[in-house]
């Protein structure tokens, strides 16, 4: 099974960027997309980025034009470029991997992103 290891979040003041870092362990191969999830406290997880085969991109309204998701084929890796981050984004960041619609990892700590105002 695919594990995941996120990095790169921490305490920002809105208007800032944070970078972050998911990487995966295990095979992913045939996957058809990598997704960036986040988790306010008391709210559901939901979706925030996705890129998939063909490098084609979606991001949730709230952060688009602010988000941006990158992948590196060669070292198993997707990353999350923020900026302009406001307090709403506040939230633990998860990272994982789709096959055929199907998650093919484990979620993993997540990595925990607060925005100041």
């Amino acid at each position: 099974q695919v594990h995941f290891v996120e990095s790169g979040g921490g305490l920002v003041q809105a208007g800032g960027s944070l970078r972050l870092s998911c990487a995966a362990s295990g095979s992913t191969a045939g996957a058809n997309s990598m997704e960036w999830y986040r988790q306010a406290p008391g709210k559901q997880r939901e979706l925030v980025a996705v890129i998939s085969t063909g490098d084609y991109t979606y991001y949730v309204d709230s952060v688009k034009g602010r988000f941006t998701i990158s992948r590196d084929n060669a070292k198993n890796t997707v990353d999350l470029q923020m900026n302009s981050l406001k307090p709403e984004d506040t939230a633990v960041y998860y990272c994982n991997v789709r096959k055929n619609g199907f998650f093919i990892g484990s979620w993993g700590q997540g990595t925990q992103v607060t925005v100041s105002s």
